[in-house]
């Protein structure tokens, strides 16, 4: 299975799970595919984006046969490069940290200016931002999806990155842990006026409890990396932010 997501273009990240990476600002979108659904793990910056991601899926599960399709996505945390594409997946169970939906309805107008900040067409992002999709599932703290034969952990495990961090667990032989940008491996993570630093170490030393040493970790931006690279972040965001 794992020549199949290469043969589709996705890096395989284990048998059950894959991903892309986005250009422009080289965001991660990840999918896990069950027997019964399949999980969309953020949805890009732009609803051509999102759309591109549909195709995309889409054609990578044909093979499987039936009508497959995302039937769940989830959002990391509420920056544009990870939902502005999220109407792009129509019917599929949205799920987050408990209190995006709040940031999707009061500041709304912030993160389209944000992405319009970040060189995003002022139109393309507006029209994203008409449609943000509010997720119906809100994670306080752990969430089980049943996809068949595969059962997916999401995890709240901010507020770090921002005050909405959610993270995903794939079992298997190797645990595979999207971590959204509470791990970025291309450049130093960002702690915008959203972030909370004085959380952040004690979120990664969660995100390690539950992956572990031998898991594979897929930051939000750049190339997979293993739990001594989230520990040695962890160590320099300790440092960075001045806590233990």
């Amino acid at each position: 299975m794992t020549v199949w997501w290469e043969e589709s273009g996705w890096e395989a990240l284990s048998a059950r799970a894959g991903r892309t990476r986005l250009p422009g600002w080289d965001c991660t979108a990840g999918l896990v595919v069950g027997e019964r659904g399949a999980l969309m793990i953020d949805a890009g910056s732009s609803l051509a984006e999102g759309a591109r991601l549909r195709t995309e899926t889409r054609r990578l599960l044909a093979p499987l046969g039936g009508d497959r399709r995302v039937t769940h996505l989830a959002l990391t945390h509420p920056h544009f490069d990870h939902v502005l594409g999220a109407a792009a997946f129509a019917g599929a169970e949205v799920f987050g940290a408990v209190g995006i939906d709040a940031v999707f309805v009061h500041e709304r107008d912030a993160l389209v200016a944000d992405a319009v900040r970040h060189g995003l067409d002022a139109a393309v992002a507006a029209e994203a931002g008409d449609v943000l999709v509010r997720p119906r599932h809100q994670v306080s703290g752990e969430w089980t999806l049943d996809l068949g034969g595969v059962q997916v952990l999401l995890a709240n495990v901010g507020p770090a990155h921002t005050a909405h961090d959610l993270v995903v667990l794939v079992p298997g032989e190797r645990e595979v842990v999207f971590c959204g940008d509470l791990v970025e491996e291309s450049g130093e993570p960002q702690a915008g006026p959203d972030a909370v630093p004085s959380h952040w170490p004690a979120a990664l030393d969660r995100l390690l409890e539950l992956g572990g040493g031998d898991a594979v970790y897929v930051p939000g931006h750049g190339a997979v990396v293993d739990a001594a690279f989230v520990r040695a972040q962890r160590d320099a965001l300790a440092a960075r932010f001045g806590v233990s």
